[in-house]
């Protein structure tokens, strides 16, 4: 079986296809064929003038016509289209969404930040999670941060916040969202060690910087130590001597400091990044309905 997730965030699209391997009775693994991204960036629009230009509109649909004929190519047989940030808090977001419709033949979905949570959430069915140790997951997208508290293996709670990257950079993001989200935290009363589970594309290329080999956790130093260092270069140097792409270079440092806000605040020491996100989840999701 071929799926494909389409993830469209406030800074980056993204089509991921997998293949679904059986090896036996209820055991499968997922086989990644492609994965494409494209950095269009719709909150830059949204967070600074409430709805999405006519230019990226534009191009929104052209990248979509292109990963329609991606999937086509490679027999995908079932997929599922998905908003996020920007697209929720888009004035124009359902006259876009039609027009996706009418142009590229696909159904794209606005979700919540619960729901966004919950897909994501779905990715942990691999994860080796002990069930006696808490865990403090935190999702960092360009528009907002997903957070969750997890115990024996159960998402006990959560909570989207509009803390994003971009929002950052665009100077959108009120103190008081700051003082909300970690209040909200204090809510929780976790009174014992605590783990984080980190996802995004920032956290992904943190890690990516580290000695550490996958799987294995990345302490709190770790990351606050590669967010200095990162953040002594320029936006140039960033991109020439680092080799991040473009749209990186930028977001990395706000959301170094969204993962290292939140881990200081529960006191967790360490985190494991699974290197998953929205459209791994959306896959897993379209897996176990259609199987």
């Amino acid at each position: 079986m071929i799926l494909a997730a389409i993830d469209i965030g406030s800074n980056a699209l993204r089509l991921l296809i997998e293949e679904v391997v059986v090896t036996g009775k209820d055991k499968q693994y997922f086989r990644k064929i492609s994965l494409t991204r494209v950095p269009l960036r719709l909150g830059e629009d949204v967070f600074g003038k409430g709805e999405i230009s006519e230019n990226k509109s534009k191009k929104l649909v052209k990248a979509l016509k292109a990963f329609r004929y991606l999937m086509e190519v490679n027999d995908v047989e079932h997929f599922r289209a998905c908003a996020t940030s920007a697209m929720r808090e888009a004035k124009n977001g359902k006259d876009i969404i039609k027009l996706i419709k009418k142009k590229a033949d696909i159904d794209l979905e606005i979700i919540k930040g619960s729901e966004e949570a919950n897909i994501i959430f779905a990715n942990f069915h691999t994860a080796k999670l002990s069930p006696t140790q808490g865990y403090l997951y935190i999702d960092v997208g360009g528009g907002s941060t997903e957070v969750s508290l997890i115990k024996n293996n159960i998402r006990i709670k959560s909570k989207s916040f509009p803390l994003g990257t971009v929002r950052i950079l665009k100077g959108k993001v009120k103190d008081s969202v700051w003082v909300d989200a970690l209040k909200w935290i204090d809510a929780l009363n976790i009174n014992e060690d605590i783990i984080a589970i980190g996802t995004g594309g920032n956290i992904n290329r943190i890690y990516k910087e580290s000695v550490h080999s996958f799987g294995e956790k990345i302490t709190y130093n770790e990351i606050e130590s590669i967010v200095k260092h990162i953040s002594t270069y320029s936006f140039e140097d960033r991109i020439k001597k680092l080799k991040l792409k473009p749209d990186r270079a930028d977001v990395i440092i706000p959301a170094g400091k969204i993962y290292l806000t939140f881990m200081k605040h529960v006191n967790a020491k360490s985190m494991i990044v699974p290197k998953v996100g929205l459209a791994d989840g959306i896959i897993y999701q379209l897996y176990s309905k259609n199987n």
